[in-house]
């Protein structure tokens, strides 16, 4: 199954390192195709249905980003490739706007496991920067803090093999 992990750049750069993406199994939080999800969408293109996943990804690499004011402000969603009986869901939650397509990685994943890696782009980094900012206030309501979070959702991310990993620390 393809998961998509949420991170920063210092969680990328302390998986890196570490040779592994899930160090604590059933904590990590990652998003991927699930009944739910293809519900939801009412889509049968794989391809859509993994950008859907890909994007609920980012949108939790954004809220881990208002939680460390010091990360360097751009996205980071690692693609990885598991065995589905390492993949748990919740199906109490499968239909659940904010749950959607969350899964619990059971195991550790090693960084051998990564597909590739999306990365916001340098020219996102003003928006990325406000939507994190934004955030709270656009949980709480605040339909111009939502503009804000949504604006970040304009930049792609950039695709990265996953060889290229220790480049992207240097930016």
């Amino acid at each position: 199954m393809r998961v998509y992990v949420p991170l920063t750049l210092p969680a990328l750069q302390d998986a890196h390192l570490a040779g592994t993406l899930v160090r604590e199994p059933g904590s990590t939080v990652a998003f991927a195709v699930t009944p739910g999800l293809r519900e939801w969408y009412v889509s049968d293109d794989s391809e859509e249905l993994e950008y859907a996943a890909l994007n609920r990804a980012a949108q939790a690499s954004l809220r881990q980003l208002a939680l460390q004011p010091d990360a360097p402000r751009r996205r980071v969603v690692v693609a990885a490739d598991v065995p589905d009986s390492e993949v748990a869901s919740d199906p109490d939650h499968a239909l659940d706007r904010e749950s959607l397509g969350e899964v619990r990685l059971e195991r550790p994943v090693p960084m051998t496991k990564a597909a590739a890696v999306h990365v916001d782009a340098d020219d996102a980094e003003a928006d990325v920067t406000a939507a994190a900012d934004a955030l709270g206030a656009a949980d709480m309501g605040d339909d111009d803090a939502q503009f804000t979070v949504d604006g970040a959702e304009d930049h792609e991310l950039l695709w990265y093999a996953s060889q290229e990993i220790p480049h992207l620390f240097g930016r």
